[in-house]
């Protein structure tokens, strides 16, 4: 697996290439913790990623924890093939922001978030 960063206005972009499994998992979370700033998004760019297993889910669902709980978001971009089969027959699809690509998820970071329903404003 390879990681690449770009840092943001507020937050960062990794990329990822390659596989995500139990060999390498801990290296996604030690990356991650060094480059991300707290109460910063992160998007984790999954494009060039090939292969994710249990151990890869794991990782995601973690780091997904670990940056709510200090005021982030982990948003998840350019999901395909495996990846994305395994995220989504395991339920844990809904569980992240997902964009198409890297720079829909920028559009959305620099967005500001819609309200719910019942706190919209009328015209």
């Amino acid at each position: 697996m390879s990681l690449d960063c770009r840092p943001l206005t507020a937050g960062v972009v990794i990329t990822m290439a390659g596989e995500l499994d139990a060999t390498n998992a801990a290296q996604l979370v030690s990356y991650i913790g060094r480059v991300r700033q707290p109460g910063q998004p992160v998007v984790l760019d999954l494009g060039g990623l090939t292969f994710m297993d249990s151990s890869g889910l794991h990782v995601l669902l973690r780091v997904h924890d670990e940056v709510g709980r200090q005021g982030g978001v982990l948003h998840l971009a350019a999901v395909t093939d495996l990846p994305a089969r395994l995220l989504q027959i395991t339920g844990v699809w809904d569980a992240f922001p997902i964009h198409p690509s890297t720079e829909a998820a920028i559009t959305a970071l620099s967005s500001p978030p819609s309200p719910a329903p019942h706190q919209r404003r009328l015209p």
